[in-house]
């Protein structure tokens, strides 16, 4: 069995890439951070579907705490699935922001950076001894990174950065067999930013070519898809889920 660790895991596209993986028979540990009930929930019902799972508290924005949830995971893999290695990361915890570069602070500047680029940097590393031979890393970017949105400066450029670095991973990671790919949600119905009104929701869907907002699902399937051999011969490469957003 496949054992796959997804940060944010709790909610919204972690959540459904969780369960997608499950579906796929491959062992799951995701993390949250505010959210335990909601973590609790999610491997309660992989379980109930006959899956496995765990979820371990993580911060993605305080690099210091990374060597303790290093070795929250090697005993996870002990205990759980018998293991001492696993075979993919999902880089997905994140947060938005809605504030113009004019008055966007230091500290919220510094906020977003250490979740969506820092942190997964620095995850990665601190768990890169721990994968397996062809394991496989899926990084969650943005098409906010290809379609200007007044607002999400910050964001974007991050996940800009992240989409860089998911390049620089396969690169770097080949010679052991692991691949790297990024996806790129479009507008998808999540609580990310506040979650969606009917009016932004019926903007956004105006602005897709298949006429709907995404739902988690849509990625989640895709995440799940990289992590499989069925997609095995991608490689840094980065794949956006929006139906055709803003094009």
């Amino acid at each position: 069995m496949k054992v796959i660790i997804i940060t944010g895991g709790s909610r919204g596209l972690g959540r459904s890439a969780a369960l997608e993986c499950a579906a796929r028979s491959m062992g799951v540990i995701l993390t949250y951070n505010s959210h335990p009930e909601g973590a609790d929930a999610v491997v309660a019902e992989i379980e109930a579907r006959g899956g496995k799972a765990a979820a371990l508290k993580l911060n993605v924005g305080q690099v210091a705490t990374f060597p303790m949830f290093r070795d929250a995971v090697v005993e996870t893999l002990r205990t759980v699935w018998g293991r001492s290695d696993f075979d993919g990361l999902v880089n997905n915890a994140g947060y938005g922001l809605f504030e113009p570069i004019a008055t966007v602070t230091e500290e919220q500047f510094d906020g977003l950076f250490n979740v969506h680029l820092k942190g997964p940097f620095f995850l990665t590393q601190i768990l890169l001894p721990l994968m397996a031979q062809g394991a496989d890393i899926v990084n969650l970017t943005s098409a906010t990174t290809r379609v200007a949105t007044a607002g999400v400066a910050p964001y974007a450029s991050f996940k800009g950065g992240l989409e860089v670095l998911t390049r620089y991973m396969a690169k770097e990671f080949g010679e052991r067999g692991i691949r790297a790919n990024s996806v790129s949600p479009g507008a998808i119905r999540t609580e990310l930013g506040g979650g969606l009104n009917d009016e932004f929701e019926a903007m956004l869907a105006g602005q897709t070519a298949l006429g709907r907002v995404g739902e988690p699902e849509d990625v989640g399937r895709v995440v799940a898809a990289l992590l499989s051999q069925d997609l095995g011969w991608v490689n840094a490469q980065s794949i956006e889920v929006g139906g055709g957003y803003n094009i």
